[in-house]
């Protein structure tokens, strides 16, 4: 039995209900593999953890892959298989309709006063015909509580949320928000969740990974024609509360952001590079093959469909 231990880009949550599938149901095991999830302490240590042998491969988001390549780190994306909505959620009582009105505002997001979440801010304002600089913001970190932040008036409006979780928590709690998602105004949709690994491990493990992913678009398969078993499995397996209002709306908004695709373009990398790099988040611009591949799609097409 081969191992394979997954680093989970937040704490266990629906997005991970197509590894649950692949547990529960024995198609890992099937497949030689025993698959462990872990919660990282960090939401960005993932690829500390891979290059010290902790984890094989993590789940992050296209964003910090880029970021992590630029800045040296030995790491290389093979798939995607969440793919959501999302950006910059407002509380609609500041007077707050459209970018441009986020000007002097407060700015929730992690790593606060860093560059990250004001760069998106300034990049929507702009975008909405406005113009600004970083300093007519005011940043507050609340670390990734992004609704906690607004329901406290620590902040205006919070990025980066998706509209399956913060989006969902926020309205289920009454409060009045709304988003203006990345891809509306001007900035690159990262809001997708991939899978990540060091060069090395990719080599080595290959077909190890193939078969994995091939477990996880049979998951993927499976809880959209069985919506309620997988639901079933997810609560019997994090001991969630399956009457709580909340994880009701979390799980609904979330099941239907699973995508076949697991592919991403060059075009796509390419794009977001640029933005970062235009945005001060990273100081070079890397050929998009030497961090993300499609290889391992084309095997799990090939493997699938015999």
């Amino acid at each position: 039995m081969q191992k394979i231990s997954v680093g989970l880009e937040w704490f266990m949550n629906p997005d991970h209900i197509p590894l649950m599938i692949g547990m529960e149901k024995g198609w890992f095991a099937n497949e030689g593999i025993e698959v462990t999830m872990i919660e990282p302490e960090d939401h960005f240590d993932a690829i500390d953890e891979i290059k010290a042998g902790k984890m094989d491969i993590a789940i992050t988001e296209p964003l910090h892959l880029v970021e992590d390549r630029a800045a040296g780190e030995p790491v290389v994306g093979f798939a995607r298989f969440l793919h959501t909505n999302g950006g910059v959620m407002y509380n609609k009582a500041k007077g707050i309709n459209r970018p441009v009105e986020l000007i002097g505002k407060r700015i929730q997001y992690p790593g606060a006063p860093g560059l990250g979440g004001l760069a998106i801010v300034k990049t929507m304002v702009e975008h909405d015909g406005g113009s600004c600089e970083l300093e007519q913001f005011k940043p507050v970190n609340n670390g990734f509580y992004h609704t906690d932040a607004l329901a406290e008036d620590k902040a205006d409006a919070a990025t980066l949320v998706f509209r399956n979780f913060e989006v969902a928590e926020a309205k289920h709690r009454g409060l009045d928000v709304d988003y203006f998602a990345l891809k509306d105004f001007g900035v690159p949709d990262f809001c997708q969740l991939i899978f990540i690994t060091s060069p090395e491990v990719f080599e080595r493990q290959k077909h190890v990974l193939a078969s994995f992913m091939k477990v996880i678009r049979k998951s993927i398969d499976y809880l959209y024609e069985n919506s309620d078993e997988a639901k079933t499995i997810y609560y019997a397996f994090t001991q969630a509360d399956e009457s709580d209002p909340l994880n009701q709306s979390i799980m609904n908004a979330t099941l239907p952001c699973f995508t076949y695709d697991f592919s991403m373009t060059e075009a796509y990398y390419d794009d977001l590079q640029t933005w970062l790099k235009k945005s001060g988040k990273i100081g070079q611009v890397i050929e998009p093959t030497n961090y993300w591949t499609n290889e391992l799609i084309h095997t799990v097409h090939s493997v699938t469909n015999r």
